[in-house]
């Protein structure tokens, strides 16, 4: 479990992978898996009828442990369900790392779901906010600002596009406008930004596109529904060797620039800006934040 928000900032989201609460073998295969990030669903994954049967299920896997570094995250029910209370005892007893809400379209009901979570205990919790309707693309900015404790706003791109009433395209064009806007909220917040999941688990293809698509939208990372996913989307946010020597070389001309009392760099006849240098230190902590990440899941 990580250590509050500061340690979360440069901690590596390209996959999250969304985790059954009630299944046993999904909690158990999940120490296995290497995602940075595992979602255990409480909410859509799990039937009505189930609901007390998931929370005693993943209170028992994560109390035993095990896991190889992922970041754990719980997806509670939604405040208007009759689960969302208990679902908070609970998850603010166990040793995760946030806790992800639901069902929320505005400032007003992320704070006051987060006097819930706090009177159950969870006040010691990061939280992360699903983004899912249009109401909430458009409150996106209020969201997450809610809070200094929101680390991140993840798309839930299958109920936003029923809610849109848009049919399903391979370029996805009719979410395009959405997926900016929420980016935008998260970046102005300081925080980060996951793209949702590609459902086909048969289509890898089309899921590598939407990985690509959304890294160049400015995502962190995609919500990931199957393990056959996460290959290609681990390798879609990972900054490519190229990348990291040519961001090395910018912070190198920059650096010495700086030394020699001059704000601006030239290189290969480009100018380079102050903010050009600060894009590239964050690409180079960035990847040697996943370097670390996938010595930590190598040495289990």
């Amino acid at each position: 479990m990580s250590g509050g928000l500061e340690a979360q900032a440069m901690r590596p989201r390209r996959t999250m992978l969304y985790v059954s609460a009630d299944i046993e073998r999904h909690l158990e295969k999940s120490l296995t898996l290497a995602a940075d990030a595992l979602i255990f669903d409480l909410h859509e994954a799990v039937a009505a009828d189930a609901k007390a049967w998931a929370r005693d299920t993943l209170a028992k896997a994560l109390r035993h442990g095990g896991f190889r570094g992922q970041e754990l995250v719980v997806r509670v029910n939604a405040p208007d369900t009759p689960w969302f209370n208990d679902d908070l005892r609970v998850v603010a007893q166990l040793p995760i790392d946030a806790v992800l809400l639901t069902g929320l379209e505005s400032g007003a009901g992320v704070a006051a779901a987060l006097r819930a979570l706090d009177a159950a205990g969870g006040a010691h919790l990061p939280v992360m906010l699903m983004i899912e309707s249009p109401r909430a693309v458009l409150e996106a900015p209020a969201m997450a600002a809610a809070s200094a404790r929101i680390c991140a706003l993840i798309v839930s791109n299958a109920n936003l596009m029923v809610s849109m009433r848009l049919p399903e395209t391979a370029d996805r064009m009719g979410l395009l406008a959405s997926l900016s806007m929420v980016v935008l909220a998260a970046r102005a917040a300081g925080i980060s930004c996951i793209d949702g999941a590609h459902l086909d688990v048969t289509d890898a293809r089309g899921c590598e596109y939407a990985c690509r698509q959304s890294r160049d939208f400015g995502f962190d990372g995609k919500a990931v529904i199957h393990p056959v996913q996460l290959a290609y989307t681990n390798d879609a946010f990972t900054p490519k060797p190229k990348d990291v020597e040519k961001k090395r070389a910018i912070v190198a001309a920059m650096e010495q620039a700086r030394g020699e009392g001059r704000p601006y760099a030239l290189m290969d006849g480009k100018l380079l800006q102050p903010s050009v240098y600060e894009a590239a230190k964050r690409c180079l902590a960035m990847a040697e934040a996943i370097e670390a990440r996938v010595r930590q899941f190598a040495a289990g």
